[in-house]
């Protein structure tokens, strides 16, 4: 069985105080920025309507020389 080293349990050498302060300062600033969720948006505010319009019948009309226009033009 093999021993793994966690990182919580590797010893942190204190030497590093100036180090530390940075990184409680960016802690601060984090959680001043990140410390809470965005409002919420109701569902009503997520979905445009808009008035249904009647289909275009010329969009689907067969038209015999498509091939050619698609894949020789």
């Amino acid at each position: 069985m093999t021993h793994r080293t966690h990182t919580h349990d590797t010893p942190r050498d204190d030497t590093d105080t100036v180090d530390n302060a940075d990184a409680a300062d960016a802690a601060v600033a984090r959680r001043q920025r990140f410390g809470r969720l965005p409002e919420r948006i109701r569902l009503q505010d997520t979905v445009e309507t808009k008035p249904a319009t009647r289909p275009d019948p010329a969009r689907d009309t067969y038209h015999p020389d498509e091939w050619l226009i698609r894949y020789c033009g």
